[in-house]
């Protein structure tokens, strides 16, 4: 995962990426999280890169954290193994959720090269 902070200083694009050792065989790989409050009618879609990773860049407001998931093939979950940590499902707390933060960043002000590696 990356993130980019934008000019505005509080909005970031964050890189979601899923290695070709996690998605497999995978056919289609969906994003789904607070950001786009769960909804399966409008997942963002992964992009299939030659290495067989997936990847999207997304634009988030900064000052908050984001839960989110992947679905592969619609068929199962996985987690992102560079989240800045994992927290319990508010729908189903024995299930984990990936979370980006994006609240230090906003808090220490804008990266010597405006990105922040994770």
């Amino acid at each position: 995962m990356e993130k980019q902070i934008l000019k505005n200083g509080n909005r970031f694009t964050v890189t979601f990426s899923l290695p070709r050792e996690v998605a497999g065989e995978a056919k289609e790989v969906l994003l789904l999280g607070d950001f786009n409050n769960w909804d399966f009618e409008h997942p963002i879609m992964l992009h299939h890169k030659k290495d067989g990773s997936f990847a999207a860049k997304v634009k988030l407001e900064g000052g908050r954290d984001y839960q989110f998931r992947y679905l592969i093939d619609h068929e199962r979950w996985e987690n992102d193994r560079q989240a800045d940590r994992y927290e319990a499902s508010p729908a189903y707390p024995d299930v984990s959720n990936s979370v980006v933060s994006l609240r230090e960043e906003v808090e220490m002000g804008v990266l010597e090269d405006g990105m922040s590696r994770l």
